[in-house]
């Protein structure tokens, strides 16, 4: 396309369609015949208005003739951002949900995670569970690794390939009794951190109040705690910048320190329900104004798609609602909001991802309801309408930044 005018990067590709997306104020906000340009860069240029075609041509120096239009049941939404995921459990995903979670980490997690110190089995793994996750339109992943130090570097590394967007966590360690191979000394576990953390930026994650049992292990661990909370507090791992998987069992008075540290939450409801720890009631964390995201929570959670995750958060809310009727059940707008910019939100990547702003990477799922041969049977009844249940898995494509620059 031609230059846009002065300084700024040249104007690559202007789409023009349907956009649904989510805003602070707005749970579901659909743009109809919308135009969307993105520069050199992978940044939105410019949104606006179809009818303003022709004025956005000029002042931006594109060519109308080059503007890609979407048909008729296509549209793009912001890539979904799956805020807790293990990769080095995807190669078990699915199997083994008959213990609860403390049994079922000593019983399969530990001895498939200790054989991540052989860097050929982690390539293998870590290479599926990306290319996996993007097929589903995660297109920003919050990733859990092992204790070893150079299989997570791996991950980083295939993410990087990949052009995923993602928090790689190497796993610090050094009580395990079950596996007694798999875990580190103090000393080693600080040492293998420093070599891992080699920029000023950290982004701590670990889970919390996943399961009442583990609460209760917590309290004998920390009997000078006030709470399960209150252990990452005194320990200065509560920050802006942390994210917590689950909370199913927190009180009011943790989630009140969740709001005070501007530390996050990773939403896990399908693992919540396999491993039968928990229901986490949604409502009350965003009414504590709590960042929250969703996560798949592999392999707790038998399903790496965000879609499962946006499903199975409905699915809760509802069984809550069906035991309180007065609860105020989630809405699919809500949930999709925090599939996409809540978890980036969630994550501190809002300023770059989550969802359509000029400024921001256009990280973007170009989803077809009408795919041929795809799962879902379109019904003419009204005018096409974008609705609860029209995505798929096997009829998006996955837009990233490196995209940007390959197309």
């Amino acid at each position: 396309m031609a230059s846009s005018q002065g300084s700024s990067p040249a104007i690559a590709h202007v789409y023009r369609g349907t956009f649904v997306h989510s805003t602070p104020h707005t749970a579901l906000q659909i743009l109809e015949d919308a135009l969307l340009g993105v520069d050199t860069e992978g940044k939105i240029a410019f949104i606006g208005k179809g009818e303003e075609l022709n004025k956005l041509s000029q002042s931006c120096g594109f060519s109308p003739s080059e503007v890609i239009q979407l048909a008729q049941h296509e549209f793009f939404m912001p890539g979904m951002v799956d805020t807790h995921i293990h990769a080095p459990q995807y190669s078990y995903a699915g199997t083994a949900l008959d213990l609860p979670l403390l049994q079922w980490l000593n019983t399969y997690t530990f001895p498939v995670e200790s054989r991540f110190k052989d860097l050929e089995f982690a390539r293998s793994v870590y290479t599926q569970v990306v290319k996996r996750t993007l097929r589903n339109g995660t297109t920003t992943a919050c990733y859990f690794a092992t204790i070893h130090t150079d299989a997570s570097l791996l991950l980083g590394k295939i993410t990087n390939d990949f052009g995923q967007r993602a928090l790689v966590g190497k796993v610090c360690m050094d009580i395990n009794n079950a596996v007694k191979h798999y875990k580190e000394t103090s000393e080693e576990s600080q040492e293998e951190t420093c070599r891992w953390v080699t920029s000023g930026v950290c982004f701590p994650q670990s889970h919390i109040s996943e399961t009442i049992e583990e609460v209760n292990v917590v309290k004998k661990l920390f009997p000078d705690s006030e709470s399960y909370t209150d252990v990452y507090l005194k320990h200065n791992l509560l920050t802006d910048k942390t994210v917590m998987a689950h909370g199913c069992h927190l009180t009011d008075e943790e989630l009140a320190l969740f709001r005070e540290t501007g530390a996050s939450l990773s939403h896990c409801p399908n693992s919540n329900i396999s491993l039968c720890s928990g229901m986490l009631n949604v409502r009350n964390v965003l009414n504590h104004k709590v960042k929250l995201g969703l996560g798949t929570d592999v392999a707790g959670g038998y399903s790496a798609s965000m879609l499962d995750a946006v499903r199975r958060t409905l699915d809760t809310s509802k069984v809550l609602t069906i035991q309180e009727p007065d609860y105020c059940t989630l809405s699919f707008e809500e949930v999709f909001r925090l599939a996409t910019l809540g978890g980036s939100q969630a994550l501190s990547m809002d300023d770059h991802t989550g969802n359509f702003e000029v400024g921001k990477d256009f990280d973007a799922l170009r989803v077809n309801v009408a795919a041929p041969e795809g799962p879902i049977d379109l019904v003419q009844v009204d005018e096409p309408k974008v609705c609860d249940g029209a995505l798929s898995e096997s009829t998006a494509h996955t837009f990233t930044r490196t995209d940007m620059h390959n197309i």
